[in-house]
């Protein structure tokens, strides 16, 4: 099985249900904060390949739903940039296994990358589970407001100790 290095939202429910997927299939899962990651521009950019810009961006980042980021009109040096002051714009997870760095998790991709077939039978009902679920968005959909830094997440009563804490 693989040595997964997982950087991560810490607090992000589909990262945890990603992180509990891969584990599941016996990988090793090394996670990193991905928002206090030393990044530069040329290691950040080796996670990206050939995609298009557009992919390279969270939707769900505040800036994003906000319409104060459009992706779409960004070229790549100011993406990384904007992406190096403000990691949440950084679609997630960024995912490193051997020489390979990939973005997001696509279930499909990733089986054929790695695996993701549970290894031991106690897992396996919940793996399939896991599988057929939208790993890649917010867990709670593209309908709220995300209002990190703010002092509270919109879709949760209690307030945020800190950016990042919020559980998506």
């Amino acid at each position: 099985m693989a040595r997964v290095i997982f950087y991560e939202k810490p607090g992000c429910k589909n990262n945890t249900r990603q992180k509990v997927l891969l584990t599941a299939a016996g990988h090793e899962v090394v996670a990193y904060s991905l928002l206090t990651e030393p990044w530069t521009v040329e290691r950040l950019r080796s996670f990206f390949g050939d995609r298009p810009v557009v992919e390279w961006f969270n939707k769900a980042a505040p800036r994003v739903k906000s319409g104060e980021v459009n992706p779409e009109n960004i070229d790549a040096q100011t993406a990384l940039v904007m992406m190096l002051r403000d990691p949440l714009l950084i679609r997630r997870p960024l995912i490193e296994v051997g020489d390979r760095r990939e973005i997001g998790f696509d279930v499909d991709k990733i089986d054929a990358w790695i695996g993701l077939k549970a290894v031991d039978e106690s897992f396996k009902e919940m793996s399939e589970n896991l599988m057929k679920q939208d790993l890649q968005g917010c867990a709670h959909g593209n309908n709220h407001a995300h209002h990190h830094g703010e002092g509270g997440c919109k879709n949760h009563a209690e307030p945020q100790q800190k950016q990042g804490s919020c559980q998506h």
